[in-house]
């Protein structure tokens, strides 16, 4: 059994959309989605410096983009389930026929605006920390105030809230913890301090008519599969302001008797996380066009199977 997934903000790097658009039709499909929503995305993810492309209002469309581009030049694929981290389930479901490529791209637009405008409020942030037991870290995360807003799985956790909160958890590290790595982020994303963002979301999910997925689907709010559209954006709106449980999707994908997981674009930390969690489970990570046929030839092999 094949999943597809796709990765959520901080997988982009400048000028990683560059090799896609030379695929056939590629260029303008870009061009209509960024007349669609108002965005270069050529632009930004051809051009775009690091720091253009960490803001939350470019990064979320340009990654949801690269992935619905990168799975397309797939051609024909029926994989078992689809999931996202983060801002990658607005791609998953559109994968799973949930959402048509131009109404992810609507939402995912103004989901980036919403938490960039959310995350101007309050000096917020988020921190990754290595190393450590999450039935330790996570009690200690939230004695001082922090959220555990992605638990990745691998012994992977990590932190958001206040600026102040996270000086504090530098300073008194959970047991086991080497060490506490600040990330490059505008703001706490999936914590309490996304809140304004989910009522936008809100108004702007009503506008849509979701269809049931016609792939399983499974969410990171809790690795459970949803079998409606309605629930799929429900739960795409109310993950904003709540924590990632990537690991407990791996578990799903564990118990659904998955074999392989691709990454679509820019893929490689989800299938770094597959590796150290699922061992025995084959990963394959769409970075560039060149990665395509080997792809392809898993999806045959899956296809036959």
């Amino acid at each position: 059994m094949l999943v597809l997934v796709a990765p959520g903000q901080g997988a982009q790097t400048p000028g990683f959309l560059t090799p896609w658009l030379d695929l056939p039709g590629a260029a303008d499909r870009v061009a209509a989605w960024s007349d669609a929503i108002g965005l270069d995305l050529a632009h930004f993810g051809t051009q775009g410096d690091a720091d253009a492309i960490r803001d939350t209002a470019v990064a979320q469309p340009l990654l949801v983009a690269a992935g619905l581009l990168s799975a397309s030049a797939l051609g024909a694929v029926a994989p078992g389930a689809v999931a996202g981290h983060s801002v990658g389930e607005i791609t998953a479901a559109a994968l799973a026929g949930v959402l048509d490529e131009t109404a992810a791209l609507t939402l995912v637009r103004k989901r980036g605006l919403a938490m960039a405008e959310a995350a101007a409020v309050t000096r917020t942030g988020m921190a990754a920390l290595l190393g450590g037991d999450p039935a330790v870290t996570i009690p200690h995360l939230e004695k001082l105030g922090l959220t555990p807003a992605n638990v990745n799985g691998a012994g992977q956790i990590v932190a958001a809230g206040t600026l102040e909160e996270l000086a504090a958890l530098d300073a008194d590290k959970p047991e086991g913890v080497r060490r506490v790595v600040a990330l490059k982020v505008a703001g706490a994303f999936h914590t309490r301090h996304m809140a304004p963002a989910v009522d936008v979301l809100e108004q702007a999910a009503a506008e849509f008519s979701p269809a049931d997925p016609t792939i399983t689907y499974v969410s990171n709010k809790d690795g459970r599969t949803v079998a409606t559209g309605a629930e799929v954006v429900a739960r795409l709106v109310g993950q904003v302001a709540n924590p990632v449980r990537w690991d407990l999707c791996m578990e799903t994908f564990e118990e659904l008797g998955v074999t392989a997981l691709l990454e679509v674009c820019p893929g490689g930390t989800l299938t770094g996380l597959a590796k150290r969690a699922l061992p025995g489970v084959r990963t394959l990570a769409l970075k560039t066009p060149d990665d395509l046929e080997a792809a392809r030839e898993l999806i045959a092999e899956h296809a036959s199977a």
